[in-house]
């Protein structure tokens, strides 16, 4: 194969996806649907994972899916069971699953809002993470995609402990890549900045963060959830086979303007 022919196809490759109801986790999902990939949907809620899978079905994609807390480790014991169930194999995870149930000086921040932030973005990463390494060090390759934040690079305003955990999931990626990468395993990350979803309308709707995101990107706006998806194609296929443990910042150059 010459490098000229490398395509961002996924045919055949079975992808799981956390956080794919909505927002940055269904934009991927489509897209490696759209792609050749057999993609297992999950979040919270079966009736809008079903809505998400029904889309993908109608686009002449396949779909599974099937409703897990990340942040409840019985919950991904189940989803990497159910997944191998029906698919019999694993060769993608995108842990897209986050939350932020607070927003303000991490002063006023309590020990729930902490425990709850910590256990979906971090620590379900890890553990679902862990399992997938398992299934696809038997099979000598596989690819985990973290969706991390530019909040995780610097502090992000108001958002004190979600950057903590989104600069430990940088920290993870590049753990989990120098540790599997013998197994075959490529782990690399993404890290958005504001993107308009329902996630982080609280910034977006904002007209005061708005407006100073905007000021100091050199493109002068907010990302679409379109927009993610690309890098993470190409991060889950053969075109991205020797890049691991690295971080694509994709934020339209915040901060390069100033504020």
């Amino acid at each position: 194969m010459n490098e000229s022919d490398v395509k961002y196809d996924l045919s055949g490759k079975v992808a799981l996806i956390t956080g794919a109801s909505r927002g940055i986790g269904k934009a991927i999902a489509k897209g490696f649907a759209q792609t050749g990939a057999r993609v297992v949907l999950s979040s919270r809620k079966q009736p809008d994972l079903e809505a998400v899978a029904e889309e993908i079905k109608k686009e002449g994609g396949e779909a599974f899916p099937f409703a897990a807390h990340t942040g409840r480790l019985a919950d991904l014991d189940r989803l990497m069971q159910k997944t191998l169930e029906h698919y019999g194999r694993l060769d993608i995870l995108v842990n897209n699953a986050g939350t932020n149930p607070v927003f303000g000086p991490v002063m006023n921040t309590e020990e729930p809002a902490w425990d709850k932030i910590m256990d979906v973005n971090l620590k379900g990463a890890f553990f679902l993470g862990k399992a997938a390494a398992r299934v696809m060090a038997e099979q000598k390759q596989g690819v985990i995609i973290n969706i991390a934040s530019n909040a995780g690079l610097r502090p992000a305003m108001g958002l004190g402990i979600y950057s903590v955990s989104k600069a430990g999931l940088i920290m993870l990626t590049r753990v989990m890549a120098s540790e599997w990468g013998e197994s075959g395993i490529r782990v690399n990350a993404i890290a958005p900045g504001i993107i308009e979803t329902r996630f982080s309308e609280a910034l977006w709707k904002n007209d005061m963060i708005r407006k100073m995101a905007e000021s100091s990107a050199a493109l002068g706006r907010i990302g679409k959830t379109e927009e993610i998806v690309g890098s993470a194609l190409f991060l889950a296929s053969d075109s991205s086979r020797f890049m691991t443990g690295q971080v694509l910042v994709l934020d339209g150059g915040s901060g390069l303007k100033g504020v």
